[in-house]
């Protein structure tokens, strides 16, 4: 869950910069990269967590 976390404020740190300076359009479009990629593996994680559980 930290490294989950960790990854957010990355990638909101590298859009606001991306926004905020003249010429860096390139890390917005880097922030929003790591933004997905760590949406990607946290849904990963969770649904293979989901499936360990056994059946009652």
């Amino acid at each position: 869950m930290a490294l989950f976390l960790l990854l957010i404020l990355v990638a909101v740190v590298l859009g606001l910069i991306g926004v905020v300076a003249d010429g860096l359009g390139y890390l917005l479009a880097l922030g929003i990269v790591v933004f997905a990629a760590d949406v990607i593996f946290f849904a990963v994680r969770l649904s293979r967590r989901a499936r360990r559980r056994p059946l009652r």
